[in-house]
């Protein structure tokens, strides 16, 4: 059975390895010149020959003699590259030929996409072939025409299908050409001609007249057809008088509602007097008419205003869907095209990556539990182990009767007969029916990282942010999505590899996504853990505006980036709002599919990952100001894809509150000396078990899962950054959004007739013992708090002292007694 899994594994790793070759681009750059000025000597040459073949028709027996010229401009290599091409090749159509050689180099010099430079190359041979076939057909005795090739083309062809099957043939291939190449079809030449007769059309017709230039005879032979439409162009127009109507002799409630809607407007200089002075119009009529008609009128409007909008939405829809048409969907990845991910080959191989099974070890630990139990009277029915990288599986089956809590009492007991540095026992197994005890193995095997990557779960995972962790004792390679935790906890005794854990995530998103996808925010108090990354700043890191280092080791610069977060995941839910989506994914692809108007502030959001190291070290010297930025991420910036790794060596209620602790449901315990810290990580046992060097439990708020964490060294992690660094890369590192803190103190100009008497002395007092506290001066001058705080805030305001710093004193600004005196005698 595990020679089987052998061979699987094997069989995955040979699958998984791949050839890539890659040209340098400075030889890529050298070969395309090449090409293009090969190109560019054979159409000079090609010319030259039509002009001189006949005088070079000599040399061409005699070419090694040196003292023989060619009239070619090109000279020897001219006169033999065309005759070969064009007089026993192709003709008059191998003028294709150094277009072609011309766009390959082209192709090369500018490191385009080469996918199209096949496609080019099969359709200039076709129309090459086809030209040369039809030269050969049309004039068999110009050779220069079809050249020979063409001309025993034609004449192979004429002998099995003759003349009208030669024409036939090239007419098959031309219509081919126009359909597949050039996209020519019946429906478009159809359409092309009927727009080109109704242009025709339009220039020999008169454009029509306005309705008051139609003769008083034509106005009564129009149909009631053309009285509507002439009443729906003329809505704008109308004016709500009685003159307006010409039919009108006796006017109603109900004939004005008629009217408006049937008659037809008449301008005023065609009604005859005489009718105008026959209409006698009490003024309450005359009210009630235009009230009606101005109603009419609002009606037409609200219609034409909402038929506008639909037409405008519509229009909107169609654009989008054209631009996809045309341009496909958006790339956020464009801007890099030419970036290449790391390849497997930076990682090292610690060994096969095979687990090493000792028979004897087995046998012999499989004895022991089974006589251990049987002392205290335990039968067990059936007994099976599962060998992992660092520990094994026992799993057991008592025998019917046999209380589970009695086994997980004889915890201890069994360790000792074991001699084992720590054993688990989990009873019962989940999803099993039976109890399982966890053993570390003698001879543990290293999980390297270049097993895991190359793993065909980890490569084929469909995940957003896939993350490889390393081997269940199963030895199968564990994949989760970021996206789903979605916030992660790490915690661990120092030296256990919390680090490592860190670079094993950072490494397989490397390895995973394209920069254009996520963006790392990197908190490393210690100083040493991350530097590596900053190589890769311009790629995947993100930091605040006109700061030097995008890798975070100061606390007042932490404060700020995550308040600075707090304001991007603001941002980002009025995008989500605009664009009527729930999260960053619906959004992203929305705006993919150009249904968003980047200049409405629309744009492509990457994912942020925000990732701390040594989280208790920034709440002991920042406390609630690091606090309450990361409670209000931890619960609101999953839906637009921030998302949060944090670390530290015991998640105690003082260092992770129970507001953030709810919100990070995925937690990793590394080993931890006491049962407590394990259950306040894991809010369970089991971590005070492990065996460290990676060894670690993963949960996800339901069961626990037995990991080894996979092993990636310093070297490798260098290398990796390196190879990404090398690349081309964006102008700058990913910007977050400016953020400008509160600052501490007064904040106000005091007055210099407003300062205490006690001003200048209490100055003094500071700069000799450079130590801006009140409670110093309340010492040495015998003051109270109250105006020793006061005393301080002049101070500061005066420029003498710094702002406040937390529980550290004021920093002094004044280094000693002469500069503080010409400092006060200058203001």
């Amino acid at each position: 059975m595990a020679k089987k899994k052998t061979d699987k594994k094997t069989t995955t790793r040979k699958k998984t390895k791949s050839f890539s070759f890659t040209v340098p681009k400075q030889y890529q750059i050298v070969f395309g010149t090449m090409l293009m000025l090969l190109g560019i000597a054979m159409f000079i040459a090609f010319i030259s020959y039509f002009f001189t073949w006949q005088q070079d028709q000599s040399l061409l027996s005699d070419f090694a003699n040196r003292n023989a010229e060619a009239k070619n401009i090109m000279r020897k290599f001219g006169a033999g590259v065309s005759h070969f091409f064009i007089y026993r090749g192709f003709g008059i159509s191998s003028f294709v030929f150094p277009f072609l050689i011309f766009f390959t180099g082209l192709y090369f010099f500018l490191s385009l996409k080469r996918s199209n430079l096949l496609n080019r190359w099969f359709w200039g041979t076709l129309v090459i072939t086809w030209t040369a076939t039809l030269f050969g057909f049309l004039g068999e005795k110009a050779p220069l025409l079809g050249g020979v090739v063409g001309y025993e083309l034609n004449e192979f062809l004429q002998a099995y299908i003759g003349k009208i099957g030669v024409i036939l043939l090239l007419t098959f291939i031309l219509i081919s050409y126009l359909v597949i190449r050039l996209k020519l079809t019946p429906d478009k030449i159809g359409d092309y001609f009927i727009k080109k007769r109704d242009e025709i059309k339009s220039d020999f017709n008169p454009a029509k007249e306005d309705v008051k230039n139609i003769p008083e005879k034509e106005k009564n032979t129009v149909t009631e057809k053309e009285e509507k439409s002439v009443f729906e162009l003329s809505v704008e127009n109308l004016q709500p008088t009685i003159q307006n109507y010409s039919t009108i002799d006796k006017i109603s409630d109900v004939d004005i509602e008629n009217s408006f809607e049937v008659k037809v407007p008449v301008e005023e200089e065609n009604i005859s007097q005489e009718k105008v002075e026959d209409i006698v119009l009490s003024n309450e009529v005359t009210a009630q008419k235009d009230k009606i008609t101005e109603q009419k009128n609002e009606d037409e409007n609200i219609e034409i205003v909402v038929s506008k909008v639909g037409e405008e939405k519509e229009v909107k829809k169609n654009l989008s869907d054209k631009l996809v048409e045309d341009f496909g969907e958006f790339d956020p990845k464009l801007e890099l095209g030419n970036y290449k991910f790391p390849v497997i080959e930076l990682l090292n191989d610690y060994g096969a990556g095979s687990i090493t099974i000792n028979q004897e070890e087995l046998e012999e630990n499989k004895n022991r539990i089974v006589e251990t139990l049987k002392n205290y009277k335990i039968g067990i029915s059936q007994i099976k182990a599962t060998i992992g990288p660092t520990v094994t599986l026992y799993e057991i089956v008592p025998e019917a009767g046999v209380r589970i809590s009695k086994i997980k009492n004889l915890e201890d007991d069994i360790a000792l007969s074991l001699a084992a540095l720590g054993i688990r026992i989990i009873a019962p197994i989940p999803g099993k029916g039976t109890i399982g005890i966890e053993v570390p193995n003698k001879k543990p095997s290293i999980v390297s990282m270049r097993s895991v990557i190359s793993a065909s779960k980890f490569q084929k995972a469909e995940m957003e942010l896939p993350i490889a962790f390393g081997k269940t004792i199963s030895n199968e390679t564990f994949v989760v999505d970021l996206t789903k935790m979605p916030h992660l906890l790490m915690a661990g005794a120092t030296g256990q590899g919390k680090s490592v854990g860190l670079n094993a995530i950072l490494t397989s998103l490397l390895y995973k996504k394209h920069p254009a996808e996520v963006k790392f925010v990197l908190v490393d108090p210690k100083k040493v853990e991350l530097t590596l990354f900053n190589k890769i700043e311009r790629h995947f890191l993100a930091k605040l505006p006109d700061t030097d280092d995008a890798i975070i080791t100061d606390n007042t610069k932490v404060i700020n980036t995550l308040n600075s977060l707090c304001i991007e995941m603001d941002n980002r839910y009025e995008l989500l709002k605009n664009a009527m989506v729930r999260n960053i994914k619906e959004y992203n692809t929305k705006f993919k599919s150009r249904k968003l108007n980047p200049n409405d502030g629309h744009k492509f959001l990457p994912y942020i990952v925000l990732v701390v190291d040594e989280f208790a070290d920034l709440i002991m010297t920042a406390g609630k100001e690091v606090e309450a930025p990361i409670a209000r991420l931890a619960q609101l910036a999953r839906a637009v894809g921030i998302h949060l790794i944090i670390a530290t060596q015991r998640p105690s209620v003082n260092v992770i509150t129970g507001i953030i602790k709810a919100n990070f449901p995925a937690r990793i315990a590394f080993r931890v000396t006491s049962k407590i810290d394990s259950r306040t990580i894991l809010d369970s046992q089991g971590a005070d078990q492990l065996i460290g060097r990676g060894d670690m439990l993963y949960t996800q708020g339901n069961d626990l899962v037995r990991l080894q964490c996979a092993f990636v060294d310093t070297p490798e992690v260098e290398k990796i950054t390196e190879y990404i660094g090398s690349q081309r890369a964006y102008p700058e590192a990913h910007l977050l959004p400016e953020y400008v803190g509160e600052e501490s103190g007064t904040g106000l100009d005091i007055d210099v007739s407003d300062r205490d008497v006690l001003f200048r002395e209490a100055a003094e007092v500071i700069v000799v013992a450079q130590q801006g506290s009140a409670s110093l001066l309340q010492r040495k001058l015998k003051l109270g708090y109250n105006r020793a705080g006061r005393l301080i805030d002049q101070l500061e305001a005066a420029g003498i002292v710094g702002p406040f710093e937390g529980s550290k004193a004021r920093q002094v600004l004044i280094p000693d007694l002469a500069t503080l005196e010409q400092f006060l005698n200058n203001e």
